[in-house]
């Protein structure tokens, strides 16, 4: 049987979240404190955006943006891509495969519920080896 997001993949996560307000720099410490490759962007309960360490490298450090001034709403990925947390573990690692990403915010009925990374997948090979036996519709409901 195929893996869920929630609870095969992700449990009992503490989110790495941070305002648009909030700078690089204070995204870059609670990233390397909490040993994670990306932040959540909030307003309030609202995702607004994702930033990643391929942002801080690509858009502050390759720009050379100061992070200590460069806001995240400037440099995060707006309107991140989300995946449900009911859905099959080889379906989300073939979107993030699909569309490049490393991470994937876990979004329950408007809700933020967990983030999910490359990393989370142990077995990796098994799971897209499951990916590639769901049929073409299966594969794309992860995308909203």
């Amino acid at each position: 049987m195929a893996r869920r997001i929630i609870p095969d993949v992700v449990r009992n996560q503490r989110l790495v979240a941070l305002a648009p307000t909030n700078h690089v720099r204070e995204a870059a410490r609670f990233m390397q404190h909490r040993n994670v490759g990306a932040v959540l962007v909030m307003e309030g309960d609202k995702l607004v955006g994702i930033f990643t360490e391929r942002d801080m490298v690509g858009r502050v450090v390759a720009d050379g943006l100061d992070p200590d001034i460069t806001p995240l709403s400037q440099v995060m990925t707006a309107n991140p891509v989300t995946v449900a947390p009911n859905e099959l573990a080889p379906v989300a690692l073939r979107l993030m495969d699909d569309k490049g990403f490393r991470h994937l915010p876990v979004v329950d009925n408007g809700h933020v519920v967990g983030i999910v990374s490359r990393r989370d997948f142990s077995g990796i090979e098994k799971a897209q080896e499951e990916a590639a036996q769901l049929p073409d519709e299966r594969r794309i409901t992860a995308i909203r």
